[in-house]
């Protein structure tokens, strides 16, 4: 994520200075900058002369002093807040007085980030979307305590990288990761209901995205996901009903497309993932272990059940301020989800079937998440949940 920021701005004509905690983590992330450029080189976008003048503007070190001049900084480490809060404090130590503080997290609370150093009105969300040098979308999340010229800055630099701004408010996931985690759990309870993980991605490519949703999970890497889960697990309501098969798939160290396996097997050197039986022996016994018969799915009922958490979630989100208009909740989703163009995104969807609609899908699977937690409830188990959804 880092080294593909590093290339929006570099192709943006900006200088770029690239922190990393040693010279070997340097090293890589100076030669994934260069193997980008050599990609446009073999596509006949630049010469060999303009990617020497981009690199002439990339510099990396592996100190913290190295950034007592830069106008902004973009802290892209793991999504863990002890690492960011330590990457903060060294930057309120080093950077100059007025630099603007960004981070990229795309779960955390940026409030307490800010809050946590001497200039809270220096700090911004950057939520880049990978890769970040392809990728449109820019979520601009905006803290409780950031100067307005800070949120100007933000909207004018997204603006010199050609990419598609929308405000956001601080919550858990913002506006597209937090519409993201609920129909993931819609997701969830259809794999262990009965569909397939194959099955649910291709109900989804047929509603128009390009990739599934459990390809893009191996896409950008499972781990990502495992650490959220886990991060959540402290405060997760104890009735709430919790599916455990991503978690299985991680326990092996299946992330994705960089281990080689995750929902789909990766063959030697291939992008392209192919059905895992083995994945599917998982979900058969997770299914067992949670007393659920399963059931059939067929492709209209999937796409509507997603659907419907994403219209509902993205309806909190507009009550909350987190988002200001629905319109926003539709960019997000066309630029930096895959969402089909076509259908507008998902609040004009539910403009599109109408609302009447809507709530009779959202009811609909309401009624059976509240069934699956009262049996749940009955075996004693406590992963006995409210749902998805509440009225």
């Amino acid at each position: 994520m880092g080294a593909g920021i590093a290339v929006a701005v570099l192709s943006a004509g900006l200088p770029v200075v690239m922190i990393e905690r040693d010279d070997a983590s340097l090293a890589r992330g100076r030669e994934y900058v260069e193997k980008v450029y050599d990609g446009l080189i073999a596509k006949g976008r630049i010469n060999a002369a303009g990617k020497g003048a981009i690199l002439s503007r990339f510099s990396g070190a592996t100190r913290y002093e190295a950034l007592s001049d830069v106008d902004l900084v973009i802290e892209a480490v793991f999504e863990d807040m002890d690492v960011k809060l330590q990457v903060f404090a060294e930057l309120d130590r080093c950077c100059k007085p007025g630099c603007v503080l960004a981070t990229n997290t795309s779960y955390l609370d940026i409030d307490a980030i800010a809050a946590s150093i001497a200039r809270p009105q220096d700090v911004i969300g950057l939520h880049f979307f990978s890769p970040a040098n392809i990728m449109k979308l820019l979520e601009i999340v905006v803290p409780a305590k950031v100067s307005a010229d800070v949120v100007a800055t933000a909207f004018a630099l997204a603006k010199e990288l050609k990419k598609v701004p929308v405000r956001a408010g601080v919550c858990d996931g913002f506006i597209g990761n937090r519409i993201l985690a609920t129909y993931r759990l819609a997701i969830d309870y259809m794999l262990e209901d009965g569909a397939s993980p194959y099955q649910i991605d291709e109900a989804l490519r047929d509603f128009g995205y390009p990739m599934g949703p459990l390809q893009v999970s191996d896409l950008s890497g499972g781990d990502i996901g495992w650490a959220t889960r886990k991060r959540r697990a402290l405060t997760r309501d104890s009735r709430q009903r919790y599916v455990q098969i991503a978690d299985r798939l991680c326990e092996r160290g299946w992330f994705g497309q960089k281990s080689g396996r995750g929902w789909y097997r990766y063959l030697e050197g291939s992008r392209i993932g192919v059905p895992d039986p083995e994945v599917e022996a998982i979900v058969d016994a997770e299914r067992f272990r949670a007393g659920i018969t399963p059931r059939a799915f067929d492709k209209s009922e999937i796409a509507r059940r997603i659907m419907a958490a994403m219209v509902n979630e993205g309806a909190r989100i507009l009550g909350e301020g987190i988002a200001l208009r629905p319109l926003d909740i539709d960019v997000v989703f066309v630029h930096g989800y895959g969402y089909p163009r076509y259908r507008g995104g998902p609040m004009h969807y539910a403009d599109s079937v109408g609302l009447p609609r809507m709530l009779e899908d959202i009811r609909t699977l309401r009624k059976r998440i509240l069934f699956l937690a009262s049996c749940a409830a009955a075996r004693g188990s406590r992963q006995a949940g409210q749902g998805l959804l509440q009225s």
